[in-house]
């Protein structure tokens, strides 16, 4: 082969590899394709009131296994902003982690337009109580509950396990016989540390949760951050977070402390993930994936009939 053809094909090689380099520099992230829920087979859902106020009636809603013992239990904090109700796009990846082992549930707790804070925390700790007083009913082992949940829902997910044990987050909800703490957390893109991110100029949605911007009641917003307290004693977490997300206020920090006190914390980010990933595909078997994992570290094997 003479020279001038082997450099034509060395020229058009380059060219070759140039075009692909483009367009994968180019080429745009996988899109969201929500999952519609759709109870598995061999588990029935069951809906359960938690507590009725004047603005909402707090639901619980739970996969139950048609047979077999007791398993541990995976409660779903839903997102939304605190303010949007988002139970049914959690269903599918609470339907998918109930077919991995567990008895899984959803609570429809008090939006930040009925309710301010706390209101939201007490309901999330009430289902919790609710669960391991109907525990035999339900086919819970008590002993063992975890707690999951995206965006505000990771905030408060965060927030009901860091305060595990203390008595002034419970409220005045049903059950106040039963405890609240959960054995291990699954936080998924959630501010971390509401203090830092509305210092200067107060979110809106953080100022209707927390009835009020950061300069008039900055205690609270200390209060209503799962960074303040973490101390010993509180469960393991793992958070999971969307690449293209931005919404990672305090987790950084917050695995310091934990890491510093010995306690069990990782992170998973998600490739060209957006924010509500645990919603649909390409993301949702990923998050289920990580997530079971987690649990069963924490909350032991499950039982698979």
């Amino acid at each position: 082969m003479n020279s001038s053809r082997v450099s034509i094909l060395h020229g058009l090689l380059l060219a070759s590899l140039l075009c692909v380099a483009t367009f994968q520099a180019h080429a745009e992230p996988p899109k969201m394709v929500h999952v519609k829920p759709s109870t598995p087979e061999g588990f029935t859902l069951q809906t359960f009131t938690v507590a009725e106020h004047p603005e909402h009636t707090v639901e619980l809603f739970v996969y139950m296994p048609d047979a077999g013992g007791p398993r541990p239990c995976i409660l779903d904090i839903h997102g939304g902003g605190w303010k949007s109700r988002q139970v049914e796009n959690d269903k599918p990846m609470m339907e998918r982690l109930a077919q991995r082992g567990y008895v899984t549930a959803l609570v429809s707790y008090r939006l930040s337009t009925e309710a301010p804070y706390p209101a939201a925390l007490y309901d999330c700790k009430a289902a919790i109580r609710m669960l391991r007083a109907k525990a035999g009913e339900l086919k819970i082992d008590p002993a063992h509950i975890g707690i999951i949940g995206g965006s505000a829902g990771g905030h408060l997910t965060g927030l009901v396990a860091m305060t595990s044990g203390l008595p002034e987050f419970e409220g005045d909800g049903p059950y106040p016989e039963q405890s609240s703490a959960v054995q291990a957390a699954v936080a998924m893109a959630g501010p971390q540390d509401l203090v830092t991110p509305n210092l200067e100029r107060t979110n809106e949605g953080t100022k209707l949760f927390l009835g009020g911007d950061y300069q008039s009641r900055p205690e609270l917003f200390k209060a209503a951050s799962p960074i303040t307290h973490v101390r010993p004693g509180v469960p393991p977490i793992l958070f999971l977070e969307a690449e293209l997300d931005s919404v990672k206020a305090g987790r950084a920090e917050m695995m310091e402390k934990l890491q510093a006190l010995g306690i069990d914390t990782g992170i998973h980010t998600l490739k060209e993930a957006p924010h509500p990933f645990w919603m649909g595909q390409a993301w949702i078997d990923e998050t289920v994936d990580q997530a079971d994992a987690f649990f069963k570290k924490h909350l032991g094997k499950p039982a698979v009939e």
